[in-house]
């Protein structure tokens, strides 16, 4: 069964994106839920037309986020922690300071598209990161854990 998706489904799909699935999985949770549509020939031109329209817009959008990425991989994010003996961290520090860092310098980038790479991170020192800024478009960061 060919359906387009309306959601961005994990592990099948973004927006946008026609694909093939059984179609058991399809009529009874993906088109139920909203998440697709199902790819019929009047569905299909619809979905050419509309890709075709936003072709530029994509394109112009993916070049700022290949600039901005390429910004942000030059930076070495700094992560401020509150330490105990040894260079222990009390907890550790995960994507969302790690977004909230990327925030305060000017980028949008969402905590659910940063994946730290040497987790988890409970003493100072240099780490690295993969941000996804946008479909196609991702950068490894580095940032560092200092002391607050």
């Amino acid at each position: 069964m060919d359906i387009i998706l309306k959601k961005n489904v994990d592990g099948l799909g973004e927006v946008n994106d026609m694909v093939s699935v059984k179609s058991g999985y399809g009529r009874n949770y993906l088109i139920p839920t909203g998440s697709a549509i199902l790819a019929t020939v009047s569905a299909k031109k619809i979905h050419e037309e509309n890709l075709r329209q936003r072709s530029h817009k994509i394109e112009k959008v993916r070049k700022e986020a290949k600039v901005a990425a390429e910004k942000l991989a030059a930076i070495t994010v700094k992560i401020g922690a509150k330490v105990g003996e040894n260079g222990k961290i009390f907890g550790s520090v995960t994507n969302l300071q790690v977004a909230d860092a990327i925030k305060a310098l000017g980028y949008a980038v969402e905590r659910k598209n940063i994946t730290i790479i040497n987790e988890p991170i409970k003493q100072i020192g240099t780490y690295e990161a993969k941000v996804k800024f946008q479909k196609g478009v991702d950068t490894t960061i580095s940032f560092e854990v200092i002391e607050e």
